[in-house]
């Protein structure tokens, strides 16, 4: 099959330099992107190293060492004796360009230049030190996407600290599992938020959560002027006048992020992110893989509680425009990110899956009212990208644009697999696999395949491995995470499938996989199906054992007034049947009203699955909306 877009002048791109500058260096003659990656993962150490150089991260001590433990990938440590700062690797411009512009959902727009941002982040981080802030210390914030939660993680990391933040639609009591386990030195808060036209005020919450951490407070009065007691106004921290303290450098591998797992199945766990590998990683992506230029405009649709912030705001160290906004997407238009896509020039727009999927459902026709004249780079990550969402794409919002699905996840803070500007785009395919990412697809036996579905591996150590966990003296939680399933292997828990292109397709979790039968099937490919279907808007399918083997229970979300019934069951079965296989037809089709999903948007499979099987849930907190969990308890369906 054709591609649906090829590269216009590939030769111009910074991979296409990056594989000339690599053939003189090491008198290879690569002439394709996928030669440079089997190089890549086959000589690690070197690429790692020549990448280091060729970067140059602003380091106060160079490394010697490249890789300490190479023998085992848990224990293994890159760069270990290079000293740096996070913070200042990211505020290396210090010009008028634009650094940062805002918007908000009822149309508000302010931004900040580079020495602005470099200004009043070194008027932050001297109050944080006043306050006691040091290496090491953990600074948790609860905040929307705003400059100023830039500007804080950025103060926080200048002292060489470790920031972890969550979205303040967070209940309390997730809120506290995350940030009791790092026992924050101080937390810095907004008084509320905005979605949907309506305010939320979190001033409640906030208290509470102070009491019980036990930390000094700071508050960014977002919404209103409303104070609370015993905290520190935001507005005082950037009017002060103390000289600016020293970049603290730290050791490659020291943290500078908490971020944590999705918890569904219990307590959320603390994944710990090094300074080094963080920033070398989202360097490679932005530059190489992205093709992040000064002269970009980055906009990824992101709260602060997704890892895809992190990766946003690492921009700032290209040199790049970055975009935030905060609110509904939808609000007070379909097409509101869509109309701020256009009126800025964002050149790199990123979103996810669901909100492809979601304006495609709602009938938008992007192209015929806006020019996106200067978007280069779509980027979709979250959940699998479906073939009919790239259709879409191409035919109704930009025919000359690179799609480019992207995934990894909070594990990494980075991509395993994602977009190259020198590849051509094929149709429901990611297009590579990542620079020095050893990325493989392997049977359950432990044995690699092409072209036919398993687990997604990573054969060879990198620089954005977690650290370690936090509160994980004995390491057992991070090998249960990830080395559990295959000897010195790092077993990511996706379903993919490598293709003759290069390329990779991923069809959703491994531990959500479809086994009727002994016939293992990713629920994307039935969701793919499914969702063709008019009447349908969304859908969710689990394996529920049943006489002595799986069977397979599709839950479906339907359009406003109508209702399943024997026609509309038939229908979904038969394009089931037709477009995928018999085996993926459910055995059990019912209507529910909402699917639970987690806070970062991703529907959450597992819990469901445990429900009707009578198991507990797991962590209610990670859950954005729990009471559609009461629509699959004590189902007569399911009894036979």
């Amino acid at each position: 099959m054709d591609p649906l877009w090829n590269p216009k002048n590939p030769e111009k791109s910074a991979i296409a330099a990056f594989i000339q500058d690599v053939n003189k260096e090491f008198k290879t003659q690569f002439s394709n992107y996928h030669e440079l990656w089997r190089w890549s993962v086959e000589h690690n150490e070197e690429f790692w190293s020549y990448w280091w150089n060729y970067v140059g991260p602003l380091a106060s001590k160079q490394p010697k060492i490249v890789l300490a433990n190479r023998g085992s990938f848990e224990q293994s440590r890159w760069f270990p004796d290079a000293e740096l700062n996070f913070a200042e690797n990211l505020l290396r411009f210090r010009d008028t360009k634009e650094a940062i512009i805002f918007h908000d959902e009822d149309g508000n727009r302010r931004s900040l230049s580079y020495i602005e941002l470099y200004r009043i982040t070194g008027a932050v981080a001297a109050e944080f030190k006043k306050m006691g802030i040091s290496k090491g210390d953990r600074v948790a914030a609860i905040l929307p996407n705003l400059p100023e939660t830039i500007i804080a993680m950025l103060a926080t990391t200048w002292l060489g600290a470790v920031w972890s933040s969550c979205s303040p639609d967070f209940g309390t009591e997730g809120i506290l599992e995350r940030f009791e386990q790092i026992e924050p030195k101080l937390l810095i808060a907004c008084d509320g938020y905005k979605f949907k036209g309506r305010l939320y005020s979190i001033l409640d919450k906030v208290s509470s959560i102070q009491d019980q951490l036990n930390c000094k407070t700071v508050v960014v009065n977002w919404q209103s002027s409303a104070k609370l007691a015993s905290t520190i106004p935001w507005e005082e921290l950037i009017k002060a006048e103390a000289p600016f303290p020293e970049f603290v450098q730290v050791s490659f591998n020291d943290p500078v992020y908490i971020l944590y797992s999705s918890g569904t199945t219990g307590k959320p766990k603390c994944i710990v992110h090094g300074v080094g590998g963080t920033l070398l990683q989202h360097l490679k992506e932005h530059r190489l893989h992205t093709d992040v230029t000064r002269n970009d405009t980055l906009f990824y649709f992101t709260t602060c509680g997704w890892m895809m912030w992190n990766w946003l705001v690492s921009g700032l160290a290209s040199g790049c425009t970055l975009l935030l906004f905060d609110g509904n997407p939808f609000f007070p238009k379909e097409d509101n990110l869509l109309r701020i896509v256009d009126e800025e020039a964002v050149t790199i727009f990123g979103t996810s899956a669901k909100y492809i999927s979601a304006i495609e459902k709602a009938g938008l026709k992007p192209k015929s009212k806006f020019k996106f004249s200067q978007l280069k780079t779509l980027l979709s990550t979250g959940s699998p990208l479906l073939p009919e969402s790239y259709d879409y794409v191409y035919s109704k919002v930009k025919q000359d644009v690179q799609l480019c699905s992207i995934s990894g996840g909070t594990d990494i803070v980075s991509c395993f697999a994602l977009g190259s500007p020198a590849l051509p785009v094929h149709r429901g395919e990611i297009q590579c696999r990542g620079l020095g990412m050893a990325v493989s697809v392997w049977d359950t036996d432990g044995k690699p395949i092409e072209n036919s579905a398993g687990e997604l591996v990573c054969t060879n150590t990198f620089p954005s491995k977690p650290i370690y966990f936090w509160n994980d003296d004995n390491g057992k939680k991070f090998h249960d995470a990830y080395f559990d399933q295959f000897e010195g292997v790092w077993c990511h828990g996706d379903w993919a499938t490598l293709t003759p292109n290069g390329g990779l397709t991923i069809t959703g979790r491994s531990d959500a996989v479809l086994n009727p039968g002994g016939v293992r099937i990713g629920t994307a490919e039935i969701y793919r199906q499914v969702e063709k279907v008019p009447s349908v808007i969304e859908s969710l399918a689990v394996g529920q054992s049943f006489s002595n083997d799986l069977r397979i229970i599709l839950f479906v979300v339907l359009r406003k007034n109508k209702e399943l019934n024997n026609k509309l069951a038939n229908e979904i079965r038969q394009i089931l049947r037709t477009n995928a296989s018999p085996r993926h037809v459910p055995a059990k089709i019912i209507q529910v009203k909402d699917i639970p999903r987690t806070r970062s948007g991703k529907i959450s499979e597992v819990s469901v699955r445990n429900i009707i099987h009578n198991l507990p849930i797991g962590n209610l907190e990670a859950i954005a909306n729990p009471e559609a969990f009461d629509y699959f308890k004590n189902l007569p369906e399911l009894l036979d």
